[in-house]
């Protein structure tokens, strides 16, 4: 009995019940009928200034109160996010703050990517290897309340691994995801959409082999992705990758939904040097100069 008189459930029930509740917020059909327009940011990894910049240029009004921000979008726009909040930047407890603040109010989303999914193992005390990038992220939270760890673990963890919108037409996954797997909850989809269409095998530089899964998409939906870094917004069939390496000294970019169009910010510095090498930023080289 509980302390109110009623009968506990059994521990497979309450079990089963938790993950009836971790599959419906992870539903990646659930917003199927938003229109938009959207905003979609790449890969912030933990550079807040940029981040605000690029808000900035696009309209939004982000005003600071406390460690806590508000924001206002233009013309009822909505900020979403491809994953990959932290690892590697100066300032992941502030990004954190301002796309939780803004998923609460309802003027964002965001998708988990797998660095995400690499924290929350973490803090749960799960089997994960710390890179360099991640315990960066790890100090920072370190000087938090651990209120707010608990609300991060919690966001993170119920993040969907993709999100089908605008009736199918647009599809949002931190690797990307073949037409086969949108709209799906399974493991298989979550893999492809946290890490992408891996070989299982590396390169020299002991990252992962991936398929160019995109050069044979012919999907209806336009698959808006990051996850691998390249020189400047990369359209492919019907793709396009927005990770355009703002940590590694590169841009952050956005993509404005329906319009087809991009901005991008600058990196203020490189905060974390690269295992492959990288397009030079010509904006950053004319700072140090």
């Amino acid at each position: 009995m509980t302390r109110r008189g009623k009968k506990a459930r059994p521990a497979p029930e309450r079990k089963k019940a938790l993950l009836h509740r971790l599959i419906e917020k992870r539903n990646p059909l659930a917003l199927r009928k938003a229109r938009g327009p959207f905003d979609i940011v790449g890969d912030v990894h933990g550079c807040l200034d940029e981040l605000l910049a690029l808000m900035q240029t696009m309209g939004y009004r982000v005003e600071r109160e406390g460690k806590e921000f508000a924001v206002t979008p233009p013309d009822g726009r909505t900020l979403a996010f491809v994953g990959d909040l932290v690892d590697r930047g100066p300032a992941a407890p502030g990004v954190l703050r301002l796309a939780m603040g803004m998923a609460r109010a309802g003027t964002a989303l965001c998708v988990a990517g797998n660095r995400d999914a690499e924290l929350v193992r973490v803090l749960r005390g799960g089997a994960a290897r710390v890179t360099r990038g991640m315990a960066r992220t790890l100090d920072q939270l370190a000087a938090e309340p651990a209120s707010f760890c608990a609300a991060v673990l919690d966001f993170l963890h119920d993040l969907p691994s993709h999100l089908v919108l605008d009736e199918g037409r647009l599809v949002i996954a931190h690797a990307g995801l073949k037409e086969a797997l949108q709209g799906r909850s399974s493991a298989a989809a979550r893999a492809f959409a946290l890490h992408g269409d891996v070989t299982g095998e590396k390169d020299a530089a002991g990252l992962p082999l991936r398929r160019a899964w995109a050069a044979g998409y012919r999907g209806k939906a336009l698959v808006v992705h990051g996850h691998t870094p390249v020189g400047a917004p990369m359209w492919l069939n019907n793709t396009i990758n927005i990770d355009t390496g703002c940590a590694y000294g590169g841009h952050l970019t956005a993509l404005r939904y329906p319009e087809r169009v991009t901005a991008s910010m600058p990196a203020e510095a490189i905060y974390y040097p690269p295992r492959r090498p990288f397009p030079p930023n010509p904006t950053l080289h004319a700072k140090r100069k």
